[in-house]
C-alpha cells in the first residue's frame, strides 16, 4: 500500500488532541513525551486538557498541531509502512518535511515553536483573524476585499474552487464576512485562530 499524507495547518487544534492516540498507541505516547522534553514544558498536557484559550494562542497551537500530526505519522508508519508522499497546508509543511526526512523531529519542533512565538507577538501588536468564504468565485471575494473600508481585508488562501480564506484585522474581516453573505456565499466561517496569518499584519514576524 502506498502511503500519502496531507498535514493540516493552524486552526485544527482542539482540546483532547492526541489523547486517544496516546492511550492506544505506544509510538504516539513516546513522541508526545519526547515533545515535552524538547520544549521543556508539558505540551502534551495542554493538548489534552487545555485551557482552550492557551492552546489556541499561536505560540502553543503551532507546536501542538505539529506534534499531533507527527504522532499520527508514527502510528501510520508502524501500521502501514514508509511514507511515499507528504504535503502540508502552511504550518503542515513542517510535518511534511519530517515525514520526508528532510528535517528531524527536534528541528521542526523548535523551529515551529519559535515561528509561533514570533507570529504570536505580531498578532498581539495588531489583532487579526481569518474567515473561510464558501460558494463565491475568487474574483467576487477579491472585489469584496477591495470594498472593505473598516480595516484590513485580504485574500489569504485559495483552498479550492469556491473556498477562499480572507484575512486581516478584526473589523476588516468582519465587514468582509458580512459583504460575502450579502453576495450570496453558501457559508461564511470565522476560523479558530489568534491572528491574521499570511497577511501583511504578520510582517513584524
Amino acid at each position: 500500500m502506498t502511503l500519502a499524507l496531507l498535514f493540516p495547518g493552524q486552526g485544527s487544534q482542539y482540546i483532547g488532541m492526541g489523547r486517544e492516540l496516546a492511550v492506544a498507541e505506544p509510538a504516539a505516547t513516546r513522541l508526545l513525551a519526547k515533545a515535552d522534553e524538547v520544549l521543556g514544558f508539558p505540551l502534551s498536557s495542554l493538548m489534552a486538557e487545555g485551557p482552550e484559550d492557551v492552546l489556541t494562542a499561536t505560540n502553543n497551537a503551532q507546536p501542538a498541531i505539529l506534534v499531533h500530526s507527527l504522532a499520527a505519522l508514527e502510528v501510520a508508519r508502524e501500521r502501514i509502512g514508509p511514507v511515499a508522499l507528504a504535503a502540508g497546508h502552511s504550518l503542515g509543511e513542517f510535518a511534511a518535511h519530517v515525514a520526508a526526512e528532510t528535517m528531524s523531529f527536534e528541528e521542526a519542533l523548535l523551529a515551529v515553536r519559535h515561528r509561533g512565538e514570533l507570529m504570536h507577538r505580531a498578532g498581539q501588536e495588531k489583532a487579526g483573524t481569518m474567515a473561510a468564504i464558501l460558494g463565491l468565485d475568487d474574483s467576487v471575494v477579491e472585489k469584496i476585499c477591495q470594498d472593505v473600508d473598516a480595516g484590513v481585508c485580504q485574500i489569504g488562501n485559495l483552498n479550492s474552487k469556491g473556498q477562499v480564506v480572507i484575512i486581516g484585522d478584526i473589523s476588516g474581516v468582519e465587514e468582509g464576512m458580512e459583504l460575502a453573505k450579502e453576495a450570496g456565499a453558501k457559508k461564511v466561517v470565522q476560523l479558530n485562530v489568534s491572528g491574521a496569518f499570511h497577511s501583511t499584519l504578520m510582517e513584524p514576524a
